[in-house]
């Protein structure tokens, strides 16, 4: 049986990653809770969608103060995301719940965004490197800026549903996906200006998404809260050394790690515990059984 030394533990490790990688708390939490805590993945995907939105507030703080933040491009992911991010809860909740084939969805979702995310972390050299092709720093000004939103809104929202969609199933996507994603529409953004921008939708999205799962009972606040004891001071101290770390070693044992996590929850699934029988069916069965030898 874990406790509250074990939930602090996992979240030191975590905030810990995430200060000095900044790699997303969803790409972590949600494995650690299920492979090591025995978590159940509706619970664990719920409780670390809140614990993403309340960790990366103070993130989001920051960037706005510095004005790193594009909020028509928040605005129009905003208007994709929240929307499919409450369609997909509705589903959850009204359709799939109920099913036995509920934990094997998630844990399968959970798997494919994880192993992109370790490729997009092993690889992430190569892919900026490839976007860097298109980049023309000299056109970075605020005129070609606001003429690639006014023609590429309809992609945002697009691109917002889906991250909507995926993000709710499992906890995983908001950022590295959302960052790739914006890199490829707007080459001559500044990329502060785009992990700004996707840091704050990001808390928006988990934040709906959170609060959509926990008004099914999906989310543990007793873990919640000793997940954030750990991580918040962990996610500070691990910024501040984060210049004297083997970030690029970090990333690529975090990357392979993702990687490996995803495939297992492809090939194995969690699925569903057959249900017990109730005392009075077995005692009918029983019954019915031996009227029928006697017989």
């Amino acid at each position: 049986m874990f406790g509250p030394i074990e939930f602090i533990l996992a979240g030191v490790l975590v905030g810990f990653c995430v200060g000095i990688t900044g790699v997303g708390g969803g790409s972590l939490m949600t494995p650690i809770l299920i492979s090591l805590f025995k978590i159940e993945p509706h619970i664990a995907i719920g409780t670390d969608l809140l614990y993403a939105s309340i960790s990366k507030f103070c993130g989001s703080m920051v960037h706005a103060k510095k004005l790193n933040i594009v909020w028509p491009i928040v605005i129009w992911l905003t208007l994709g995301s929240i929307p499919a991010s409450l369609a997909t809860s509705w589903v959850l909740d009204n359709y799939l719940s109920q099913s036995t084939h509920y934990k094997a969805v998630l844990t399968m979702v959970l798997g494919f965004m994880l192993t992109l995310t370790g490729i997009s972390i092993v690889f992430r050299a190569q892919i900026e490197k490839f976007f860097d092709r298109f980049r023309n720093r000299e056109q970075a000004n605020m005129e070609s800026e606001q003429h690639a939103l006014q023609h590429k809104r309809l992609y945002i929202w697009i691109m917002g549903a889906v991250l909507g969609v995926f993000v709710t199933l499992s906890s995983v996507g908001a950022g590295a996906f959302g960052i790739m994603a914006l890199v490829l529409m707007f080459p001559n953004l500044p990329m502060i200006r785009i992990i700004g921008s996707d840091v704050v939708h990001a808390v928006l999205l988990t934040a709906v998404a959170g609060l959509s799962h926990m008004s099914t009972g999906n989310v543990d606040f007793h873990l919640l809260g000793w997940l954030l004891v750990g991580s918040i001071p962990a996610i500070i101290i691990g910024t501040l050394i984060s210049s004297h770390m083997p970030e690029h070693f970090i990333r690529k044992i975090l990357g392979v790690t993702l990687f490996a996590l995803g495939i297992n929850f492809i090939v194995n699934p969690i699925k569903a515990k057959p249900k017990p029988v109730e005392t009075a069916q077995v005692m009918y069965i029983q019954q019915t059984s031996a009227s029928k030898h006697l017989v």
